[in-house]
């Protein structure tokens, strides 16, 4: 079975230079995530650390990190940021090993996720969903354009996404990894190789995970508790249950923000993986359907701009980079509603954690720069004569299949 492409096949002129609508729905995402914190965190921090906005001016500080991570990627031309891969990839390895350091990680619940820096802590696995789609982008751009490609194989970048879930495994981060094995396949699927590689993924991949669920007791536990919610009630569903007491009291026009930061407590940790059901509370109906008309019109016009970008790694790694982000959404989502069991996985620009709000904001630094790609850097999809006889129009966006 052969494989298939999406990119365009259009005049230079006709591709619009800049996407206004993905710069505004990405302030308004960053927006309304600081003031869900601040909604969801003011009370526990003015109570245990005597600052209200504790949590906010981190996530603050990490948004300006954020902010200079967006605008390099935004205007650093995409050859500039392949060539500078490997250092990105070298750095990332790097931050994941130190997890394994005791003088330089920082261990919490049994796991090891976090790197102690200077003026923070860093969460590597947070880099290493960005960095694999920047590689895998280039990986396959560069496989595409080779003409002997029937001779060229995937191996490598099988070995280097393996080593990458690996690593985020060993430091007990179970969901992350799952995440970033879920969001590479779904790479290797869209960038048109042979779906003949996916079987050897999979045959090995889905028994190592099962492995690692029996594995670990207290993921058996969620899994349980999710399959029987009335016998865990107190246990390991207790912040689920919260959570959707929470979204129950919001009704229509939500508790407000005033009300609504009293009764937040009720739920452990909010400011974390089960913000939303704080926001839903405050905010109720109104508030949940603005977030989702925002999270769908960014991820509409990110998702247009990976198919309408004449450079097919830039086309691949906002594919990437939304779908990482939207899926990530949708999964933190599901765990607020109790819809799938808890993943821990936080939610894009709401969770309280610097690492996250930074990896997001430098990747929606990636999609601004795909947007604003003219094609003139000579890395773009190069279709020759020869090759009309091998390819289909399917669509005027510009999608192929190879026959």
């Amino acid at each position: 079975m052969g494989g298939y492409s999406f990119y365009p096949d259009k005049p230079i002129s006709q591709y619009k230079k800049s996407d206004t609508g993905l710069i505004v729905s990405i302030i308004l995402m960053w927006g309304i995530g600081i003031c869900a914190l601040f909604v969801c965190s003011s009370s526990y921090c003015g109570k245990v650390f005597g600052d209200e906005l504790l949590l906010v001016k981190r996530q603050l500080f990490a948004s300006a990190v954020g902010l200079g991570g967006l605008l390099f990627f935004a205007f650093a031309p995409l050859s500039t940021i392949r060539r500078m891969l490997p250092l990105i990839m070298l750095v990332c390895v790097l931050l994941l090993l130190a997890t394994f350091v005791p003088a330089l990680n920082e261990e919490r619940n049994g796991a090891k996720r976090w790197v102690k820096l200077p003026f923070f802590r860093f969460q590597p696995s947070e880099l290493a969903k960005f960095a694999i789609i920047l590689y895998l982008a280039n990986f396959f751009d560069k496989y595409q354009r080779d003409r002997n490609i029937e001779e060229r194989s995937v191996f490598p970048a099988v070995v280097v996404m393996s080593l990458f879930v690996i690593l985020i495994f060993a430091e007990r981060d179970f969901s992350t990894g799952l995440f970033l094995f879920l969001i590479c396949l779904l790479l290797f699927f869209i960038s048109g190789i042979k779906t003949l590689w996916l079987i050897p993924m999979a045959v090995i991949g889905i028994p190592a995970l099962a492995m690692m669920i029996v594995w670990e007791p207290y993921r058996m536990e969620r899994i349980a508790g999710y399959l029987h919610p009335e016998q865990f009630s107190q246990g390991v569903n207790y912040q689920t249950n919260a959570s959707l007491r929470a979204i129950g009291a919001g009704g229509f026009w939500g508790q407000g923000i005033g009300n609504g930061l009293i009764k937040l407590n009720s739920i452990p940790e909010v400011q974390a993986d089960y913000i939303f059901a704080g926001w839903t509370e405050a905010m109720g109906f109104v508030g949940v359907a603005l977030y989702f008309i925002i999270l769908c019109v960014f991820a509409y016009r990110a998702y247009k701009i990976s198919i309408n970008c004449p450079d097919r790694f830039g086309a691949i790694g906002t594919f990437g980079c939304i779908s990482s982000i939207f899926f990530q959404s949708l999964a933190n989502l599901a765990v607020v509603c109790g819809a799938i069991p808890s993943t821990g996985i936080p939610l894009p620009f709401f969770s309280a954690g610097g690492s996250s709000m930074i990896v997001t904001m430098s990747m929606c630094g990636f999609m601004i720069n795909a947007a604003r790609e003219d094609g003139d850097s000579g890395e773009g999809m190069i279709i020759s004569e020869s090759d009309d006889d091998d390819l289909e129009v399917l669509n005027e966006a510009g999608v192929y299949e190879r026959l």
